[in-house]
């Protein structure tokens, strides 16, 4: 791509496609799976979150597009494209990303067999193992099973979403054949063990529960033959809309919401070649969806849930598990407890790296001490079993003044999100459901203890959830402080999601909707000066996502003003980096790797006086506009200082995980150079800061391929 200065900097030809960049961070994924130098087991994993993801996507995005073609709705996207011109692209793109995840499916598949993990088809069991498998149905599977037939009596059946389905025809007496439909049950394991008594060893051998339901489809339908069986699996638009301003009560409208999800349009069915026309148009016609919208793909379908294959018994085939260092003294009642370390300085913590125990020893010393007269907290996703919300109910129940804001509009963690919001309700904590038209996505708590006569306010920021699931899995930063201006923005902030604020004036945080986008935008263009006055302007950012167009067209200005920019985008990035005269001095970075990467940094190098936040904020329309989120200053120089070097710095180096986004937007992973030292940023930073338990030598791993544009 070529051009020149005079571009104007908000030309569609600057901006890449929100919904195609997205499915480029799915290679990125799947490359994962398709690298021979991860654990076997671990490549598995990230095929079936390859496919976990592409099922969101269309969950989410292709359905969003079908409701705007529906809907008539006009506009072109950043890069200039219609809603139908963008689901025609998504088309178009996906048989070659199905093809793909089936060609390293076979591969891994031969791999495994050869570690001694078999994924046995029915038709290639022997004896003794078909004993197994058949006894197994009996047992365990029939009693599950519930066919549905379809005829002028009994109506065509719901088909829930993600399932996976056997189409069924059979031929009676009479010679007549009819269609009927059985769900594959989803309380079963996909992979049944069919090794005969158990496996004691490390040989471990499965079939498929679709095939075995299949091989037995008969005894379902008896005094029937069994004429076709076919495997099928949909996808429903799960977009909720909720009418916030019409609802008289949020917590039940959304309760209402995800049930009708349930019953959401099909943006998408997969079936296998086999499938006869015949069968596939009675689907279509009565899943009322568009033939377009059918995708054949190779077997197996769902590959989402090779998740299982996770339980299997193989230390030698997976990641060597991990101690995070806990770097904080926790124990409630110790001479140096949290609250004593906070006093003393700053903690930044780096999870999954360090423990994310210090922030529920806050929650639970919090709960338990005396002094403390307060806690306010923001949930967006917690899982199950949370201690913290444990720590606010008795918080609660021992009388002081809790309150919590339980994000409801989490997609895909509402009817959690719910249940968690009547339990807090019950035991007496002061819930709120967020504010209107905004989702609540900042990730602060807030402690107000009474110390010496004084009160004294200690916050926690982050850029993850309350989540101690996570934590181990996402790589996220964590802020604990007592600065008095933090512990007077956060008391505001807690008063806009809890009362009616129509203007805060922080003092610390960046705040959205408030500020946030003017904030950001004025330290880039200070950035900007620092260029054009001849001395050096840096921007280093960490996100998950870059899509906001008035955002990216600020940072193409100041590459062209001289600033050197670093920008680390995991996922979405429409920023087109290396343009002449436009993005020269941008380089984009993608990392995928055993974590998710989902801190978010904000490194301005302010001529030598480094100003750098973090906080729960992507650069994207939603975040800035639409949602409550909170970037944080950290001010202690030593964190400062470790921020820029030893996580920003690790990253910068990596050269075994990183890609580098050229300027068509596809993506070059590098390799070490000649001579060079391997550098994996999230193995450089476990090394750094946990303790790992030694992993068997692998025989005959294959070295690593050089980089190159897949």
């Amino acid at each position: 791509m070529t051009e020149d200065a005079t571009l104007s900097l908000d030309s569609a030809a600057l901006y890449l496609n929100r919904e195609l960049a997205l499915l480029r961070f799915q290679d990125r994924v799947l490359e994962e799976a398709q690298d021979p130098t991860n654990p076997l087991l671990e490549r598995a994993k990230y095929l079936a979150i390859f496919s976990s993801n592409l099922s969101e996507f269309y969950m989410v995005r292709v359905a969003g597009l079908k409701q705007q073609i529906a809907a008539e709705v006009g506009g072109l996207s950043d890069d200039g494209l219609t809603a139908a011109e963008q689901l025609a692209a998504v088309r178009q793109r996906m048989p070659e990303m199905l093809a793909a995840a089936r060609d390293c499916f076979a591969g891994l598949r031969a791999e495994l067999a050869a570690a001694g993990i078999r994924l046995l088809d029915y038709a290639d069991l022997d004896d003794a193992q078909r004993a197994v498998a058949d006894a197994y149905f009996a047992s365990h599977v029939y009693p599950v099973l519930t066919p549905l037939a379809f005829d002028p009596g009994r109506p065509f059946p719901h088909i829930s979403n993600l399932s996976m389905n056997i189409a069924i025809v059979v031929k009676g007496p009479d010679g007549e054949e009819r269609f009927a439909r059985v769900k594959v049950p989803k309380a079963l394991p996909r992979f049944v063990p069919v090794t005969p008594g158990g496996s004691e060893s490390r040989e471990h051998a499965f079939v498929w529960l679709e095939q075995l339901l299949i091989a037995h489809a008969g005894t379902l339908f008896p005094g029937y033959d069994v004429v076709a069986a076919h495997l099928f699996r949909i996808t429903r638009d799960a977009e909720m809309v909720i009418q916030e301003l019409e609802a008289d009560d949020l917590l039940s409208t959304i309760e209402q919401g995800v049930r009708q999800r349930r019953f959401g349009s099909v943006v998408r069915m997969t079936v296998e070649p086999t499938m006869p026309e015949n069968i596939r148009d009675i689907l279509v016609e009565n899943l009322d969806m568009d033939p377009a919208d059918v995708i054949t793909v190779a077997p197996p379908l769902g590959m989402s849930e090779l998740f299982g294959l996770a339980a299997i018994d193989r230390p030698d085939l997976k990641y060597p598990p991990f101690v995070p260092a806990l770097t904080v003294p926790v124990e409630a009642g110790a001479e140096a407890d949290i609250f004593t370390t906070i006093r003393e300085h700053d903690i930044l913590l780096h999870h999954p790296y360090e423990s994310f125990e210090p922030v529920v020893a806050l929650f639970r010393q919090a709960a338990h001490d005396p002094d403390v007269l307060a806690i306010k907290t923001t949930l967006y996703r917690v899982g199950k079993n949370s201690p913290i919300v444990e720590a606010l109910m008795d918080a609660a129940l021992a009388g002081k003044e809790v309150a919590c804001l339980v994000e409801l509009k989490a997609r895909f963690d509402e009817e959690s999100n719910i249940e968690w919001a009547r339990a807090l309700e019950a035991a007496g904590v002061h819930v709120v459901y967020g504010l209107v038209g905004l989702k609540t996505h900042s990730k602060v708590a807030l402690v107000v203890r009474r110390e010496s006569g004084r009160i004294r306010r200690y916050v926690h920021i982050g850029t993850g959830n309350y989540n101690t699931v996570t934590a181990k899995l996402y790589t996220d930063l964590g802020l604990l402080t007592c600065d008095d201006r933090m512990g007077e923005d956060a008391s505001a902030l807690f008063n806009l999601v809890t009362g009616y604020v129509s203007k805060n004036n922080y003092r610390r945080f960046l705040v959205a909707p408030v500020e946030l986008r003017e904030e950001i935008a004025a330290r880039i263009r200070r950035e900007i000066e620092h260029a054009r006055a001849g001395g050096r302007g840096e921007i280093i950012f960490k996100m998950n996502s870059l899509v906001d167009q008035k955002m990216i067209a600020l940072l193409y200005e100041a590459s062209r003003a001289g600033v050197s920019i670093d920008l680390l985008v995991r996922g979405v990035c429409c920023l087109r980096p290396g343009v002449p005269g436009v993005s020269e001095n941008i380089r984009v970075i993608s990392i995928v790797g055993r974590f998710l990467e989902h801190s978010r940094i904000y490194w301005f190098g302010n001529a030598g006086n480094a100003e750098v936040y973090i906080g729960s904020a992507d650069l994207m329309p939603r975040n800035l506009d639409r949602r409550v989120e909170v970037l944080a200053p950290v001010r202690d120089p030593k964190l400062v200082k470790r921020l820029r070097e030893e996580i920003l710095g690790i990253y910068l180096a990596d050269n075994t995980k990183q890609r580098i986004m050229q300027s068509d937007g596809s993506y070059v992973r590098v390799s070490p150079a000649e001579g060079e030292t391997p550098v994996c940023a999230q193995e450089a930073l476990l090394g750094l800061r946990t303790s790992v338990v030694p992993k068997r030598k692998r025989k005959g791993t294959p070295q690593r391929r050089k980089a190159g544009k897949k």
